[in-house]
C-alpha cells in the first residue's frame, strides 16, 4: 500500500492536547474553559490555557475569534465548543 494512502496512527484521547486560546474577562472564554475542563476530564485528554494578551503572535492570529480551541495545534473552533463535537474530535 502507497504511504500516501495510509491512514494516520489513531491517537488515545490521552495523548491529545487541547489549547484554550482566550483573555481574561471574556465571558465567551469562560464557558468554552468550562466546556473544555469538562470534556477533558471525561476523555482524559491533556488541556491548556493560553492568554492572547500575554502572547502578542496569538493575539494577531486570533483576536478577533477567542476563544479559540486547538486540537493538537489544529483550530478545532471559535466563539462557541460544542462538547459533542470536542468529545468526537478527541476519541477519533
Amino acid at each position: 500500500m502507497s504511504p500516501l494512502l495510509r491512514r494516520k496512527e489513531k491517537k488515545r484521547p490521552a495523548d491529545r492536547l487541547v489549547t484554550l486560546i482566550g483573555k481574561p474577562g471574556c465571558h465567551l472564554c469562560d464557558d468554552a474553559q468550562e466546556v473544555v475542563e469538562a470534556v477533558c476530564a471525561q476523555t482524559g485528554a491533556r488541556w491548556e490555557k493560553k492568554d492572547i494578551s500575554q502572547d502578542e503572535e496569538l493575539h494577531r492570529l486570533y483576536w478577533e475569534q477567542i476563544p479559540v480551541v486547538l486540537v493538537d495545534g489544529e483550530q478545532h473552533t471559535f466563539w462557541k465548543v460544542n462538547p459533542d463535537r470536542l468529545r468526537r474530535a478527541l476519541e477519533g
